[in-house]
């Protein structure tokens, strides 16, 4: 029989009122037991009209500031965002039945984190940054490759690759952490956190 913490759940959900301590000991075991990108996530954004979009992406960092991932400001996500700063993630790691689900706002990291993180990417990477015009048409495949090719000859020195302006990071702060454990007969066992108005995280449960 499974262990349970004081509030009756699975002893998975440890006995705090800090949900980054739970997302850290959560994530732990995901980049131990999931075969790819434990750090994957979908990013839900909308547009200035309201109409929804989603898309998976990779989480590059996270503290109790935010969790902070990359991307063209020109492509469609970034313009959402741009439009309407209100996102949210969902993190789903089969291997062990859960999920978290964060929303809040975001903001853009500092140019020095950005830049930080850009020159860890590989040149090909960090080439392709400058080439993708990102969610434009492309006439056909050659007109991309072209513009790598371009880029790499603009900037043939692998350890001298400026970040492009349009290229960056965004940090989103959470309104609300969930998390979601699978249950047999689909009782599940949800447990989600949230921010009051005088900044301090209460935590309820929520029936499946």
């Amino acid at each position: 029989m499974n262990q349970k913490n004081s509030l009756g759940l699975d002893s998975c959900f440890i006995d705090t009122d800090e949900p980054f301590e739970l997302f850290d000991k959560w994530y732990g075991e995901a980049k131990k037991k999931e075969i790819n990108d434990p750090n994957a996530l979908s990013l839900a954004t909308s547009s200035k009209n309201g109409i929804p979009s989603v898309r998976m992406v990779l989480l590059k960092g996270y503290s109790k500031n935010g969790f902070v991932f990359y991307t063209n400001f020109n492509s469609q996500k970034g313009n959402e965002i741009i439009d309407n700063p209100n996102v949210a993630m969902c993190f789903h790691w089969k291997s062990l039945l859960r999920q978290v689900r964060i929303n809040g706002d975001v903001s853009q990291v500092s140019d020095q984190v950005a830049d930080e993180y850009y020159d860890t990417r590989s040149y090909e990477s960090r080439i392709g940054a400058w080439a993708s015009n990102q969610s434009s048409v492309l006439n056909n495949r050659d007109e991309l490759f072209n513009a790598i090719e371009k880029f790499k000859k603009k900037f043939d020195d692998k350890n001298k690759v400026p970040r492009p302006n349009h290229w960056s990071g965004w940090s989103l702060k959470p309104h609300s952490i969930e998390f979601w454990l699978d249950g047999k007969n689909r009782i599940h066992e949800r447990l989600k956190y949230f921010k009051t108005s005088d900044g301090n995280w209460k935590k309820i449960l929520l029936s499946p």
